[in-house]
């Protein structure tokens, strides 16, 4: 089996790991941080806002059974991707909603449907989606991993 990565921020990652992990054709879903310039941050790094990562999950998913747009269409239903940096209760940079590119395919999918959303007139504010590369991934600490599988939830989605 071939395998494809895609990386997603949307808010609290325990709930977007469980959403992901949903997927039929999803094999791991990774919780971590992405998008700052800290190397290996901690958890407390991240909440502390100055790392400038993302709270993110590492998607590896089989090509063959579901495709990048399928994990698009998750991905936008699963948060609000008009509320800047913030999901929920949850506030500050490290909660912002992006797509984190791993080629120019992935890069051109998540525009033209961040574009088609913006103008769907399903949502009352526009789309602030951050669009970017995919850097350096760090896996968060262990007891952040499979959260709800754990503890039965945590934060919303």
């Amino acid at each position: 089996m071939t395998t494809q990565q895609a990386t997603f921020a949307a808010g609290c990652f325990w709930g977007v790991e469980a959403a992901f992990r949903e997927v039929k054709g999803v094999v791991d879903v990774e919780s971590g941080y992405t998008g700052g310039t800290t190397r290996d941050p901690t958890y407390q790094d991240v909440c502390g806002g100055r790392t400038g990562h993302a709270e993110a999950v590492r998607v590896t998913y089989d090509p063959a059974v579901t495709s990048f747009e399928d994990l698009l269409d998750v991905f936008w239903q699963i948060h609000d991707p008009t509320t800047p940096n913030r999901q929920g209760p949850d506030v500050g940079t490290q909660y912002r909603s992006a797509v984190f590119f791993h080629d120019a395919g992935q890069e051109q999918a998540a525009r033209a449907a961040k574009e088609r959303l913006g103008r769907s007139g399903r949502l009352p504010r526009p789309v602030v989606t951050e669009i970017a590369p995919a850097g350096p991934f760090w896996r968060a600490e262990e007891y952040h991993q499979r959260y709800h599988e754990k503890h039965g939830g945590g934060c919303a989605i």
